[in-house]
């Protein structure tokens, strides 16, 4: 199990005996503005969305990290609900090796837009105990 330097490191229990819910640990994480995945050691891969077992062989335990939050983005489109106003959804493609939906703030969902490079930030959710939301932003907007 990895930490921030100054932090703690990311416990969720063992295989055995769960303590936290790795929903429950992703979302404490996003509390304190630090986006966390997993990483299976036996398959030397990023996993993300949280989860009990690896999806690459169901070996276990996962070991939490947490990334810089800077990604590219792989795919992007806007979306025309039909009450309320368009928005971009995209799916970033993280420096770590995972791949996760969220929106980009100032996109248009254009094609011209993949590949370019953003950075995680974190917005107030709606509702009392609700974590923030990550969000990114064009890297180059700083």
């Amino acid at each position: 199990m990895t930490g921030t330097p100054g932090r703690p490191p990311i416990t969720g229990g063992s295989m055995n005996r769960i303590e936290r819910s790795p929903l429950q640990i992703w979302q404490d994480r996003l509390r304190a503005n630090e986006l966390a995945y997993q990483f299976s050691p036996d398959a030397g891969r990023a996993v993300f969305y949280p989860r009990l077992v690896c999806p690459y062989g169901g070996t276990a335990p996962l070991e939490w990290r947490v990334s810089s939050g800077r990604g590219t983005v792989y795919s992007i489109s806007r979306v025309h609900p039909v009450k309320g106003d368009p928005y971009p959804v995209a799916l970033i493609d993280l420096d770590e090796g995972f791949r996760m939906m969220s929106t980009v703030e100032g996109a248009l969902g254009e094609p011209e837009e993949i590949g370019r490079r953003v950075r995680v930030t974190f917005r107030p959710a709606e509702g009392d105990d609700a974590p923030p939301l990550p969000v990114f932003i064009w890297e180059e907007a700083q």
